[in-house]
């Protein structure tokens, strides 16, 4: 395939001819996954082993890998075009996404030799980079309280500690993990003293590694984690020690914005839902989308989501430039979760009772873009953001 990238203010969902061919070639895979596939996985909790395979083999998740290594070399304003297309299209890239937001940590700090070593394989499928291990039962989203120690003891790391909610362990052959190298009462700022390690997890588990799997309201093959004395190799830290927090920052930024078009997808998703079903439906002798209380929020929910989506494509066009954006990717974040969440509700309103209905999958998606209202990072705690890094208020914590 051979992709021509328009100039960077066209970078990501805002307008639908950005990328075209890429999403046209989303949409043609997509296709071949109808509602009936997914309902399927939901029912039973089944990862859709078979939606990643066609991803992989399509070259769809290696659209950051520089070309040297296999991939395409695109910016993130790609890959929002494939997440947006893989949502609005009915399908979900929770499956899948991780590989592309942690490979921005790998690719800003790994060595040339770590590139060389795993870069390749993900990019033709040999290798799945799925899992990012952050999250800890009694830090939440304050990472700097982390306690996962990672122990230099020669050649080796000695890891323990435990990690929750970390989707796709399951299915993932690699995972970008941060530790604690120095306690955080023994550094001068928290943010210090944290490392990043690359964990290849068909070695881990049973030698050290534990993993439990979640059962939650939407199929999100989510899991918690059990070190016990897991030796890592040294040469598998990304970039120095005690300098992790840093790193791992670059995959954050590149996991609102791509989340954030994901959730663009969604409401485009919900809101196409909800005018065919508007269109088609005849209450009292003519169609439901006559009447201002049903046409009306449905147009509100297409406002909410084209201001959001121009929030998306500005931050991933800062990320693109490699310019500071934490907070351009933080409001994007909030401003599309909130959109598709706006369209959902109206959706299933809409609907009315049809939209509980399995069939429809409006309800799958309604559980499912709930999710973003609370990861990967919630709305409060961006708002937090905002009040003190972006407007110069005072810490509320």
């Amino acid at each position: 395939m051979h992709w021509e990238s328009e100039p960077k203010r066209k970078a990501c969902a805002v307008n639908t001819q950005s990328f075209s061919d890429i999403r046209e070639g989303v949409r043609r895979l997509c296709a071949q996954f109808p509602g009936e596939y997914w309902q399927k996985c939901d029912r039973t909790r089944s990862y859709p082993a078979e939606f990643v395979q066609r991803l992989t083999d399509e070259g769809w998740l290696s659209i950051l890998i520089p070309e040297r290594y296999g991939g395409y070399g695109l910016g993130i304003g790609a890959a929002c075009a494939v997440m947006e297309e893989i949502h609005r299209s009915g399908c979900n890239g929770g499956a899948a996404h991780a590989q592309m937001y942690v490979m921005g940590t790998l690719l800003k700090h790994g060595s040339e030799e770590q590139k060389e070593k795993y870069l390749p394989g993900i990019a033709r499928g040999a290798l799945r980079l799925q899992a990012f291990g952050v999250t800890e039962p009694g830090s939440g989203t304050d990472t700097t309280r982390i306690k996962t120690f990672a122990k230099r003891d020669g050649d080796v790391y000695r890891v323990s500690g435990q990690k929750i909610w970390i989707s796709r362990a399951e299915h993932s052959d690699l995972m970008i993990l941060l530790v604690r190298t120095t306690a955080r009462e023994e550094v001068s700022k928290p943010s210090d003293g944290m490392s990043v390690l690359l964990v290849d997890m068909r070695q881990a588990v049973g030698n050290g590694l534990t993993i439990r799997p979640i059962r939650t309201m939407l199929n999100h093959a989510t899991t918690e984690l059990f070190f016990d004395d897991l030796e890592v190799p040294v040469e598998n830290r990304l970039g120095e020690e005690g300098k992790g927090f840093r790193y791992i920052l670059s995959g954050m930024n590149a996991e609102r914005i791509l989340i954030a078009s994901e959730c663009i997808g969604d409401a485009r998703f919900f809101i196409d839902k909800a005018v065919a079903y508007a269109n088609e439906r005849e209450v009292f002798g003519r169609t439901i989308a006559t009447n201002q209380g049903v046409q009306f929020p449905i147009a509100r929910a297409q406002v909410q989501t084209h201001a959001a989506a121009l929030a998306v494509n500005d931050a991933a066009e800062l990320y693109d430039a490699d310019e500071p954006c934490g907070s351009e990717a933080n409001m994007a974040k909030l401003l599309a979760s909130e959109a598709s969440w706006a369209a959902a509700d109206t959706c299933v309103q809409t609907h009315g009772g049809f939209g509980f209905a399995e069939e429809f999958d409006v309800e799958r998606k309604f559980r499912e873009t709930r999710l973003y209202q609370v990861a990967p990072i919630s709305t409060n705690l961006i708002l937090s953001h905002v009040g003190t890094h972006v407007l110069g208020m005072p810490k509320s914590f």
